[in-house]
């Protein structure tokens, strides 16, 4: 049995009927929990001492709206659109694992704050709301962090135009940056290639 097994084995000991799906996948351990069970989970994971998941790595949000495959995380997906996705690692064990909790409104996506169990959270949720508009419950300063404060929408969900909605340009006249509708007019480019006869034969 490998290590990401064993640790696979501790942690549905563990958890119980909270989790929802594991899979291992190039060695690597991926489990899913219920957003509402996030908070209680997250202080298992860092808090037991088999665990001692000690250290949040990263934090992103994810859109899923046009993903296809239906065998994606089982059952637990669902219809749902967004999830957040967590690395974490034990420094004392030398583990990693990847949690992942899907969010049960799509129109606002909502979930628990994790800034308490690992302070280093602030900004990660920070980006995923600027970028996804998924709304960290507790969080003690959720503002944008990448985009202007007057930025409307959040541009990287899938149904935000790649273009944008306005553009921005100082106006020397203004002696100010100004917002504008957008100049640029959406084309698709083909290119064009030519080929040698009887090329790759």
């Amino acid at each position: 049995m490998s290590r990401t097994e064993k640790l696979a084995s501790s942690i549905a000991n563990i958890l119980g009927n909270k989790l929802i799906d594991q899979t291992i996948h190039l060695n690597e351990l991926t489990v899913v929990l219920e957003s509402q069970d996030l908070l209680d989970i997250t202080k298992i994971l860092r808090d037991h001492p088999d665990l001692a998941f000690d250290m949040l790595v990263d934090l992103c949000g994810v859109d899923y709206s046009t993903y296809t495959n239906t065998d994606f995380a089982g059952k637990a997906r669902g219809n749902r659109r967004f999830a957040v996705v967590y690395h974490l690692l034990s420094t004392k064990h030398n583990y990693r694992l990847r949690v992942r909790s899907f969010l049960n409104d799509d129109e606002l996506p909502m979930i628990d704050s994790v800034i308490d169990i690992w302070p280093s959270a602030n900004w990660f949720e920070r980006e995923a709301f600027d970028l996804y508009g998924i709304v960290f419950v507790n969080h003690p300063d959720l503002r944008r962090i990448l985009t202007d404060y007057g930025f409307i929408g959040n541009p990287f969900r899938k149904d935000f135009p790649l273009s944008g909605h306005v553009e921005m340009r100082y106006d020397p006249d203004q002696k100010r940056v100004i917002y504008q509708p957008i100049t640029i007019e959406s084309r698709e480019i083909t290119p064009y290639i030519i080929r040698e006869e009887h090329y790759g034969d």
